[in-house]
């Protein structure tokens, strides 16, 4: 799987386009419509992957809607288990703390991780927002925590990192 990272709008967000056989899936486009419509080129979109409902992850979700082959993938329409879209295949994690809606998508065979705003080289995403939890962001990283030490994390902003790194250098998660 081929991972394009473009940045988007004044909060630096990370939106992904992954791309396998010219079929493509978007993590969470936050903003400049033209910048990510760049980066995907002439793959065949298949879907949009929403890791939650800030205003930063959704910003250019809107020019998505419009055409009915586009599906929209967000917790409201998920459940926690594996599935396959095209020549994708990812699980779906409940991943709440930083907001209700929150989830994360594993890749298990590229063993990488998108996470939102949930886990940030050496941090976390803030719980003190409206539908943060400090009990729900631990119960989350409990769950992460399982997962491959190998595993890539993709997160919303900033740099990547990896499980392992984060059980060696955040001090979130290495007090589990």
């Amino acid at each position: 799987m081929n991972i394009k990272k473009v940045i988007t709008g004044y909060l630096d967000e990370n939106c992904y386009i992954l791309i396998k056989n010219n079929e493509c899936l978007v993590v969470d486009p936050g903003d400049d419509f033209t910048k990510i419509k760049e980066a995907i080129g002439d793959a065949k979109i298949l879907g949009v992957l929403i890791t939650h409902s800030h205003f930063d992850h959704i910003g250019a979700l809107r020019n998505f809607l419009t055409k009915r082959s586009i599906k929209i993938f967000k917790k409201s329409n998920l459940e926690e288990k594996d599935y396959t879209i095209g020549s994708f295949k990812f699980e779906c994690i409940y991943t709440p703390g930083h907001s209700k809606d929150s989830v994360s998508f594993y890749f298990a065979e590229d063993k990488a991780l998108f996470d939102g705003d949930f886990i940030f080289k050496e941090s976390i995403g803030r719980t003190d927002l409206p539908g943060g939890s400090d009990t729900d962001m631990q119960q989350s990283i409990t769950k992460i925590l399982t997962y491959p030490d190998d595993t890539k994390i993709y997160p919303g902003h900033n740099e990547e990192t990896t499980l392992k790194e984060e059980k060696e250098n955040n001090s979130y998660l290495k007090s589990f």
